[in-house]
């Protein structure tokens, strides 16, 4: 297995920045958020040394593919593409460059481009490119131990990035055209500042930056979240912050939690659940579920619906286990795949029911919104104080503040009039 740190120096890394230089470069991103802010930084390094960023690999000089290796097949996407376009030229960066380099030479011979090598030639350049939503990354790797995770082994320990370069990174962001800023990390409640400062200390520093943008906070684990939850709740009552947590459980059978080594218990995760919507009502809470994880029995997975049930959140994100190299359990025994298959259908199809349940009591109803990102000519997104999604057809600027009536369900948003 590649370490973290991969094996190519520094030096390496600088010549495939000029070996890109003055070229037409397709960026192609798969992953999470902090994946799409290491590709929000390489766009601006390679436009800094003379290059036009497009769209379709196409219409591009060279490729580069920010890759992402968290389930099986997200892995098998990966290799598909690169097969796909290795006769161009072709460079690859992201989780699987880090931890699955012989994979990728197996199938094409590309050049690499370590994210760190990314984020050290970003802070190098004035440049930042403009975006309608602001990705500001807070810090890189996890200290969880997840039996099941690759990521882990490919980011590393916990690096955090300072409070006022992350500060300075918002301000920026915000010049440059973004009105939601959205801070990311493998783990945004790990972060911790050179002072000892927690993520609390972070959100209520951003209340003194200039602007009207507003922050929406990242995945948190619940085991890193517990010790510090009554200042970080405090803080997520600022009108600066988006009433939106994203608090993956994964299972909601604790034998399952123990062998997942997740840290908490299924009661801690619905305290903390609670403890949010005691102090703060109406704030939407997204989760994710494991379906099919080794040992998981029938019982297991009714504790996940049942959980489900009572937790009522906002967003369920379900992955189907599949075994990753290099992890603690890759080789235990999972249930089959045809049982995963069912387990995962059969937990969406109870969610999308409580989706639906929960948008009929808001369908009618004249809110507030912020207008986040334009969709298309004449189409925007705006976004409630609890980061409700609603799709009104507009021109209005990012930043507007104004009124609609939600007359549509689209189940993860709402279709919107504009109320004058």
């Amino acid at each position: 297995m590649e370490s973290p740190a991969g094996s190519d120096s520094e030096m390496s890394h600088r010549e495939s920045f000029s070996d890109l230089a003055h070229k037409d470069v397709c960026i192609l991103t798969f992953g999470c958020t902090y994946n799409h802010g290491d590709s929000r930084k390489l766009e601006a390094v390679l436009i800094s040394r003379g290059c036009r960023i497009v769209p379709e690999p196409e219409k591009a000089d060279a490729l580069v593919v920010n890759t992402c290796t968290v389930i099986g097949a997200t892995e098998r996407k990966m290799i598909r593409i690169l097969k796909k376009y290795s006769d161009m030229p072709l460079y690859v960066t992201g989780c699987m460059m880090l931890v699955q380099r012989e994979e990728i030479c197996a199938v094409c011979n590309p050049g690499f481009i370590h994210p760190d090598a990314i984020t050290e030639e970003f802070s190098r350049i004035p440049h930042r490119s403009h975006h309608e939503t602001g990705i500001v990354q807070i810090g890189k790797g996890c200290r969880g131990t997840c039996t099941y995770c690759i990521t882990r082994y490919a980011r590393g320990p916990p690096v955090n990035h300072k409070m006022e370069e992350i500060l300075d990174e918002i301000r920026k962001c915000h010049e440059n055209g973004a009105f939601e800023i959205q801070l990311c990390a493998q783990d945004c409640s790990a972060w911790r500042g050179e002072d000892h400062e927690t993520l609390a200390d972070l959100l209520s520093s951003t209340g003194d930056l200039q602007g009207s943008f507003l922050i929406r906070v990242g995945m948190m684990n619940p085991a890193t979240l517990l010790p510090i939850l009554d200042p970080v709740i405090e803080s997520f009552t600022s009108s600066r912050v988006f009433r939106f947590v994203h608090l993956p459980v994964q299972s909601g059978s604790d034998r399952i939690l123990s062998r997942m080594g997740r840290g908490y218990t299924r009661d801690e995760f619905t305290s903390l659940v609670n403890e949010f919507r005691k102090k703060i009502p109406g704030i939407s809470i997204a989760t994710d579920i494991i379906t099919g994880f080794p040992g998981e029995d029938e019982e297991d997975f009714q504790a996940s619906i049942d959980l489900i049930s009572a937790v009522q959140p906002a967003k369920v994100n379900i992955t189907r286990y599949s075994p990753r190299p290099h992890t603690m359990i890759a080789d235990a025994k999972a249930p089959t795949d045809y049982i995963r298959k069912v387990r995962s259908r059969k937990i969406q199809s109870h969610a999308e029911v409580l989706y639906h349940r929960q948008n009929r009591s808001l369908l009618g109803r004249t809110i507030g919104v912020t207008v986040t990102e334009h969709i298309r000519p004449g189409s925007v997104l705006c976004r409630s104080s609890n980061y409700t999604g609603v799709i009104i057809e507009s021109d209005l600027p990012v930043g507007a503040k104004v009124r609609v009536c939600l007359v549509e369900d689209r189940m993860y948003f709402f279709s919107g009039e504009l109320v004058s």
